[in-house]
Parts: structure tokens; C-alpha cells; sequence
């Protein structure tokens, strides 16, 4: 039987912060589901393909070296029922700070609920990623900050050109 974990985010832009989740998921499972979600009241910076895009070129070699598949999709539902859709039994979630143990706790706690097949693996976040959110790392590069120290080099190069046009 393997292994499928379940790793749900916006991942806009993916981070040094998911890839240190991402290295250490893959230790943990056969098959990792890095899926984006996609709702329609939210405005991303990068389209759902741009981000797919990035999470399988940043992402698949840490897999791969791992001996872990990687699987990067899209969900429009609860991240529960979109894990369970996929066959998982973990739900991959980081956490930086005690701000993100107490609301994953909540997240953790209604998701056993509806799927207590599911269960919430919580990966404490590397002290050089911390610091890092997707948010900042956003604004920083939106006011023409470099974002190198934060994101993969693909990463920032494309967020140079968002910015730029």
C-alpha cells in the first residue's frame, strides 16, 4: 500500500518556506499531491498554470531525488475532500509560528471530523524559512525588492517579470 500525502496551498509564488516543507514531505510518502487551490473570489498574481508550472519544475527534482512521485493539481473544493478525491491518508501542512499552530489545530480538528481517514501532519518550518510568506514575498518584489534570499531563482526571475510589464 502507498503512501499519498496530501499538500494544499496557493503556492503565488511557491517559496523557500513550501520547499522546506516539500523536502521534508517527501520522506514521509510514495506519492506527494502538491495541489493549488483555486477559488474564484481570490485574484493570484500568477495564473493556475503559471503556478503548476513552477511547482513542477521546483518541486519534481526534490521528488524525484527522494524516490517520491510528485503530482502538482488544482482544487476547487474543501482540501479534505479534494485529499480524500486523491487517496490520501496525510494532510501536509507547515507551520512557522505559534499563530499557525492555533489555527491549524482548528483546520486539523474539523477535517478529522469530516475525514478521519485523513491525518494532519504538522512540519515545523526550518529557522532560515520562518519568516518567509508568500504575501511579503509578494509585496517586496511588487516595490522592486530583491526576493533571491526567498524564493527558488526560477522563482524571483519571474517575478522580475511580472513586475516589469
Amino acid at each position: 500500500m502507498s503512501r499519498i500525502a496530501f499538500y494544499p496551498g496557493s503556492f503565488d509564488p511557491i517559496t523557500n518556506g513550501h520547499l522546506d516543507v516539500v523536502r521534508h514531505s517527501v520522506s514521509l510518502c510514495d506519492r506527494l499531491v502538491v495541489a493549488i487551490g483555486v477559488h474564484p473570489g481570490k485574484k493570484p498574481l500568477f495564473s493556475t498554470e503559471e503556478r503548476l508550472k513552477m511547482l513542477e519544475d521546483v518541486c519534481g527534482p526534490i521528488a524525484a531525488q527522494a524516490g517520491c512521485v510528485l503530482e502538482a493539481t488544482t482544487f476547487d473544493d474543501l482540501s479534505v475532500a479534494a485529499a480524500r478525491k486523491h487517496g490520501a491518508t496525510i494532510m501536509i501542512r507547515g507551520l512557522r509560528d505559534g499563530t499557525d499552530l492555533d489555527y491549524e489545530m482548528q483546520l486539523a480538528g474539523m477535517n478529522e471530523a469530516m475525514a478521519p481517514e485523513v491525518h494532519t501532519v504538522f512540519l515545523p518550518a526550518s529557522p532560515m524559512v520562518r519568516p518567509i510568506t508568500a504575501t511579503l514575498v509578494r509585496q517586496i518584489a511588487g516595490m522592486g525588492g530583491d526576493v533571491s534570499a526567498f524564493v527558488p531563482p526560477q522563482v524571483a526571475a519571474q517575478l522580475k517579470a511580472k513586475f516589469a510589464s
